[in-house]
C-alpha cells in the first residue's frame, strides 16, 4: 500500500479522506445525544479531512506536487558560491 504517488497523496487516500470526513462530520451533525464538545470535535475534525481529502484532489488535477523534493534543487540554484560573493 502506498500513501504517496508522484508527490500527491494516492488515489484511494484522497477518497477514503473525503468519505470518512464526511461520515464524521455529518456524525457531528446528527447525534443530538452526543455532549456538545463531542459533537464540535467530530464536526471540525470531519471538515478537516474532507478539506484535506478535497485539497489533494485539486492538487492532483493541477499537477503540483506537495510532497515532492524537488525544491532543494531550486534552493541549491540560488547559493551563491565563494568565488562569485565577492565580485
Amino acid at each position: 500500500m502506498k500513501f504517496l504517488e508522484e508527490g500527491n497523496f494516492s488515489g484511494w487516500l484522497r477518497i477514503t479522506l473525503y468519505v470518512v470526513g464526511l461520515a464524521v462530520f455529518v456524525i457531528g451533525l446528527g447525534l443530538d445525544w452526543l455532549p456538545r464538545w463531542l459533537r464540535m470535535v467530530a464536526f471540525l475534525s470531519g471538515f478537516g479531512l474532507m478539506a484535506l481529502g478535497g485539497i489533494s484532489a485539486r492538487a492532483k488535477m493541477l499537477k503540483i506536487k506537495p510532497f515532492d523534493n524537488s525544491y532543494k534543487k531550486a534552493r541549491d540554484s540560488y547559493k551563491v558560491k565563494d568565488d562569485e560573493e565577492s565580485k
